[in-house]
């Protein structure tokens, strides 16, 4: 496994129309590691995760995927990166297991019926998987999304509040997931505001605030985040 880092961030300014939306980002995230962002609802979790997709060009600082500068047009990039952001983006007119055999096999997925059938159990949706999304529950369409993420090949994987709308079964097994991807050298960059999860799956994180940015350990990070602390 190459020790190079997947992401490296050095005083990523987020923000728009000029105005940051908090204190310059340092951070590197190397193959088979989980990096967790954490802090107040509003802190800028989501804007650094938008900067690191090429979604939002930064303010100031750099910010390098796979040692290039970040390129979303770039097919190299697309190619490595699955994301699932906190938007409902599914085909509408697809079934639950057509989305995720298209976006397995648009992404040269060969046994994709086998990793469809892998995701739909894994995420609880068999029973759906002839039904349209807009016939599921907000649930249900957030553990499609995130079904969506996992039949495709990454070498990044990048999540904001993966957590949103899943029960406890549902988080648990997540964390599962998360952690076999770790294990296989994968890499993963979330946002979350579950102390649970962050401590099953995280390395490090990085408390993200106004006046400073500071990498803790995942137990430090799970601590600022437990409930009535941020």
């Amino acid at each position: 496994m190459s020790k190079a880092p997947v992401v490296r961030a050095r005083n990523l300014l987020v923000g728009y129309g000029g105005d940051p939306v908090c204190a310059p980002v340092t951070f590197t995230l190397a193959p088979g590691r989980v990096l967790a962002l954490v802090g107040a609802n509003g802190s800028g979790k989501s804007t650094v995760l938008r900067a690191v997709l090429g979604l939002l060009d930064p303010a100031g600082g750099t910010v390098e995927a796979f040692g290039r500068p970040v390129d979303e047009r770039e097919t190299g990039f697309r190619k490595r990166v699955a994301s699932v952001l906190d938007d409902d983006a599914y085909f509408p007119a697809l079934t639950v297991a057509e989305h995720l055999y298209l976006t397995a096999r648009g992404h040269g997925v060969r046994d994709a019926d086998d990793v469809v059938a892998q995701a739909l159990d894994d995420f609880g949706l068999t029973e759906h998987g002839t039904s349209l999304p807009v016939a599921l529950s907000s649930g249900q369409r957030r553990r499609l999304l995130l079904a969506a993420g996992f039949v495709r090949p990454r070498g990044l994987l990048v999540l904001d509040e993966p957590e949103q709308r899943l029960d406890l079964s549902m988080r648990s097994r997540l964390a599962e997931r998360l952690v076999e991807e770790r294990a296989a050298g994968g890499s993963v960059l979330l946002a979350t505001h579950d102390p649970v999860l962050l401590r099953a799956v995280a390395d490090r994180a990085v408390l993200i605030a106004d006046d400073e940015c500071r990498l803790l350990s995942a137990e430090d990070a799970a601590a600022a985040i437990a409930p009535g602390v941020l």
